[in-house]
């Protein structure tokens, strides 16, 4: 069943629409845990330690293409939603050379395999204001594969270490970043193609602030991530930081969910503001509301009770780590209980193409409540503050995030 933009959605039709991208992220969230199982296990802690140190560094220059893609796809939807189909492609086969070109360029300085990184990143947000969720899923699946295979081949087979591990990264990031590229060069049925195009500087600085939010959030959690394992390495030393890199691992794949949905949602929300169709804008508000809120308890929940099956995953060949592993997520867990209503509180306002209040959220969420916390509660809580110190974010961040949704309801009339 092809469900398009400008439908009415029910719970039904809203959960099929987002499904796809829900499962996309959680898949790539899972094959780059995959690393972190085949390093920890095959390679060791130190090693594993290691990976954690230098992964917000990776994050951060693909940082990039989270923004272009969330920012051009918000402005895209708009597109399509004011009826204008040829221009969408337009603003669409721009932000994509822009990404390539970037790629490249950053790519040569910094890191193999950047630009498939942050294409991979930019399509994610695409296949879904394309109406083509699942191709998204399929590619990501495809690069997950790849990346799960070589992990046994080059590390458990082979025994290249952490090179190994990386060698599959990077290979996986292509199969990620080219797929959609075959795909969007030639016709299909989608509602998105490569055409010849221009450069929109206006479109493409409004999409770059539109999508600073996600650019934002991962840049600001590289830096915290670093600032965690400075910390840890004070108090906790080796152990600590590898704990954290355990709980970080399972936290994507939790955290995936909900980016997930906001990843699905956003072009409905910006094709309707797109259309000026007020009626279904409250639709879509309330019943995401619905639906995070109930998903976060589950969540929540679930991951209390699988604390030790998770870690057990990581580090059963430790029982001081794996303890610490599993006291530290359970501490840490009790943050899925907000943390879905602010990522997409953030993803509404760039779907609104409100990046300004987007960027807000997710600067204060990610990075300013953030470094208060980790600064100050582990003087209080010891170890404990560490793990606490999220919690303590998300919950400043909710209800910043509740405050700007009831400030600007007025505005946008969801």
């Amino acid at each position: 069943m092809r469900i398009q933009l400008s439908e009415h959605f029910t719970y039904h039709k809203l959960l099929h629409f987002v499904c796809p991208s829900i499962i996309m992220m959680i898949f790539t969230s899972i094959y780059g845990v995959v690393d972190g199982i085949f390093v920890s296990n095959f390679v060791g802690s130190e090693p594993f330690a290691a990976v954690n140190f230098i992964m917000p560094l990776i994050m951060a220059v693909g940082a990039l293409g989270f923004m272009l893609g969330t920012g051009g796809s918000a402005l895209v939807a708009k597109t399509l939603g004011e009826g204008k189909q040829e221009q969408a492609n337009k603003y669409f086969s721009m932000i994509f050379y822009v990404n390539l070109t970037a790629g490249i360029v950053y790519g040569r300085i910094m890191l193999a395999g950047n630009a498939a990184f942050m294409l991979q990143n930019s399509f994610q947000s695409f296949f879904a204001v394309a109406e083509k969720a699942k191709n998204g899923l399929y590619v990501m699946v495809a690069a997950g594969i790849t990346n799960m295979v070589l992990d046994f081949l080059f590390i458990a087979v082979f025994r290249w270490g952490i090179a190994g591990a990386a060698a599959a990264t990077v290979m996986s990031y292509f199969v990620g970043g080219i797929l959609p590229i075959i795909y969007f060069a030639k016709k299909n049925t989608s509602r998105l193609r490569l055409v010849k195009t221009k450069l929109y500087a206006r479109k493409l600085l409004q999409s770059c602030a539109n999508g600073s939010s996600e650019m934002m959030t991962n840049l600001s959690m590289s830096l915290v991530n670093m600032l965690y394992n400075i910390q840890l390495m004070k108090i906790a030393a080796e152990n600590g930081v590898a704990a954290y890199g355990v709980i970080m691992y399972v936290n994507f794949i939790f955290a995936a969910v909900f980016l997930g949905y906001s990843i699905g949602c956003a072009p409905l929300v910006g094709y309707h503001y797109g259309a000026d169709n007020k009626k279904e804008l409250k639709n879509l508000l309330k019943k995401s509301v619905v639906l995070i809120s109930v998903t976060q308890l589950v969540m929540t929940l679930l991951a209390e009770a699988s604390a030790s099956v998770l870690a057990c995953i990581f580090v059963s060949y430790d029982r001081d780590l794996f303890d610490m592993t599993v006291h530290g997520f359970r501490l840490f867990s009790l943050s899925f209980l907000f943390m879905g209503m602010n990522i997409f509180g953030s993803a509404l306002f760039t779907a609104l193409n409100n990046g300004a209040i987007s960027a807000l959220i997710s600067f204060l969420r990610t990075l300013v409540f953030q470094v208060i916390a980790i600064l100050t509660l582990p003087a209080i809580l010891g170890l404990d503050g560490i793990w606490l110190a999220v919690v303590a974010a998300e919950v400043l961040a909710l209800l910043v995030t509740t405050g700007l949704v009831i400030k600007y309801q007025k505005r946008y009339y969801y």
